[in-house]
């Protein structure tokens, strides 16, 4: 891009704000020196947090705000009071053309109404998904839903799969492959919404590289670059994960642990333990984008800390300086044409007939 890149962050979101999204923004700053930001929170707490990171008082823009969006808040109840909040003017900047993204690790389901409201769907897209990166034996997929719609039909599923394309191919993958998730491989297995998405996937001429249904096991082993599911099974799978992750090196330390040849073994193995850490660090995959808004919104988890914050800024910048949402309303168009002039493949009614 040639224009200044501005991120709009949510400075008082997530457990340990607002301290670690100034040291991600620092963090960011020494990845990307042409970067700014718009920090929205209290500028008492903000301005000497600033301050002590080196070059960052140059790069950023404190607008303060007493509100915030509490973890605990309820969308319905932040939305209603939360025209002031941080969250609300960070993702309001992006709306007003004031930012290019918005970046928050607070509550992910006021985030997501917020943005919706503001932002508003692209069109022929009823549901907004969010999508991450996922840390596989083949590098890394895209997976989505992770969160952001709880049930979902077979109509939004499709879409799902279009989103996560357009993603995929903006991180360079220029035929990427899709799969369901599901409880098996074979076609009889699923609910109905599952079946009629893969139907409409497979026998569409979207010219999607739609390669079938896929199990849990095949999120590790990447199977396919995009992994398409719900809302309420992306999060679990993805709690699982992490909470798996973080079990497994518990063992493993006590393991090393236990005796002399296991600390001898750790210390000569210490540059390989390193590697695994990195490769296993949530950290280093933080950020899901808000995909099928008019605009870009970036959650990061609630907990992390700031170099994870920074992670999570580093996604923000890339679908900035990327051509996705160009890719993706192409898609939609695509979609939205078979439908009306294809009644034979038409995604709606393959839903209903399920």
């Amino acid at each position: 891009m040639t224009e200044t890149l501005i991120l709009a962050l949510d400075a008082m979101g997530g457990d340990q704000a607002p301290d670690i999204v100034v040291e991600g923004a620092a963090i960011a700053l020494l990845r990307h020196p042409g970067v700014r930001f718009r920090l929205h929170g209290d500028g008492g707490l903000l301005k000497p947090l600033v301050k002590a990171q080196r070059g960052l008082s140059d790069a950023a823009e404190i607008v303060h705000t007493d509100e915030s969006v509490l973890m605990e808040d309820k969308p319905s109840e932040a939305v209603r009071r939360g025209r002031k909040t941080s969250m609300w003017l960070a993702i309001d900047d992006v709306r007003k053309g004031n930012a290019h993204v918005a970046v928050s690790a607070g509550n992910t389901g006021a985030l997501m109404a917020m943005a919706k409201i503001q932002l508003k769907t692209m069109p022929n897209i009823s549901r907004p998904a969010i999508a991450a990166l996922w840390p596989t034996e083949r590098g890394e997929s895209v997976v989505l839903d992770l969160g952001a719609n709880i049930a979902t039909d077979g109509r939004q599923l499709v879409e799902f799969a279009i989103l996560g394309e357009a993603y995929a191919i903006a991180l360079g993958l220029p035929n990427p492959s899709v799969g369901l998730l599901n409880i098996g491989v074979e076609e009889v297995k699923g609910h109905d919404e599952i079946k009629a998405a893969a139907k409409v996937l497979r026998d569409s001429p979207l010219e999607m590289n739609y390669f079938g249904f896929v199990e849990g096991d095949d999120i590790a082993k990447g199977t396919v670059d995009v992994i398409v599911t719900d809302g309420f099974t992306g999060n679990i799978a993805l709690k699982t994960a992490e909470g798996t992750a973080r079990q497994f090196a518990h063992f493993l330390r006590l393991a090393l642990k236990r005796s002399f040849w296991g600390r001898l073994g750790a210390f000569f193995a210490a540059g390989a333990f390193r590697a695994l850490s990195a490769k296993m660090d949530p950290r280093s995959l933080n950020g899901g984008v808000f995909l099928g808004l008019n605009g870009l919104v970036v959650k990061s988890h609630g907990g992390t800390d700031g170099k994870g914050f920074a992670s999570a800024l580093d996604v923000a910048i890339d679908m900035a300086e990327s051509d996705f949402k160009h890719s993706i309303e192409a898609r939609l168009v695509e979609l939205a044409d078979l439908e009306t002039n294809d009644p034979d493949s038409n995604v709606s009614q393959e839903v209903v007939a399920s």
